[in-house]
């Protein structure tokens, strides 16, 4: 069973370093994390996108009827929950702040950073590290659904662990400065090799130390 830092690295040396886009002003990320959750990349964009050019700024978007915020995001599904929930992430930080910036984050532990994104609704462990890790560039290991199963089939959690409570666990078996690269690179083999069907074991660059791969190779 390899270590996290071995599979860090393996996949470091058959991907190289991973860059993901620009970084976002953490308000955008946190919107755009929003927008994510249960839908792909492209049409997590297209939302967002759409959502600005109509709203040029979060006030407006916070301000807007509801009905027309949905609109805006149809494209990013589930637009019922997103938009009432982006309105309402907008509407807690202005009464609480008095204002839309989220820069104030920087200056504040990551822990107290965390525990303040997750008292949102539809805010969780994950969107929360995503704001952290991309966003204010903080130690957070953000566990979306390819992290979740490449870790399990390789061993890195135990198998019954719950995605939420796999944040915190796999924080403390990789390296904070490897955080960022192996959460792309994690994502990038389920997508492409470690998929939820028909993975590709025999691709794999973790083939010969991954518990799967080996019982599925017995299997054949």
């Amino acid at each position: 069973m390899p270590t996290a830092l071995q599979v860090h690295n393996r996949l470091l040396e058959f991907y190289g370093k991973p860059e993901w886009r620009n970084p976002l002003p953490p308000l955008d990320e946190l919107v755009s994390t929003i927008l994510s959750q249960n839908t792909n990349d492209t049409n997590r964009d297209k939302a967002f996108d759409a959502l600005r050019k109509r709203y040029p700024t979060w006030e407006a978007v916070r301000d807007a009827p509801e009905e027309d915020v949905i609109a805006a995001i149809r494209v990013a599904g589930l637009a019922n929950q997103k938009g009432p929930r982006i309105q309402g992430v907008l509407r807690q930080i202005t009464a609480e702040r008095g204002t839309l910036d989220l820069d104030f984050l920087r200056e504040l532990p990551p822990e107290d950073v965390r525990a303040w994104l997750t008292r949102f609704k539809g805010v969780g462990p994950k969107t929360a590290a995503i704001v952290m890790c991309f966003s204010l560039g903080m130690p957070a290991f953000p566990v979306d659904t390819h992290v979740y199963r490449v870790t399990g089939r390789l061993g890195l959690r135990p198998p019954k662990m719950s995605v939420e409570k796999a944040h915190a666990y796999l924080e403390k078996q990789f390296p904070p400065d490897a955080y960022y690269a192996a959460h792309l690179n994690l994502i990038r083999l389920g997508r492409e090799i470690c998929t939820a069907r028909r993975p590709r074991c025999a691709a794999c660059p973790l083939r010969d130390v991954c518990p799967y791969a080996a019982q599925t190779t017995e299997s054949e």
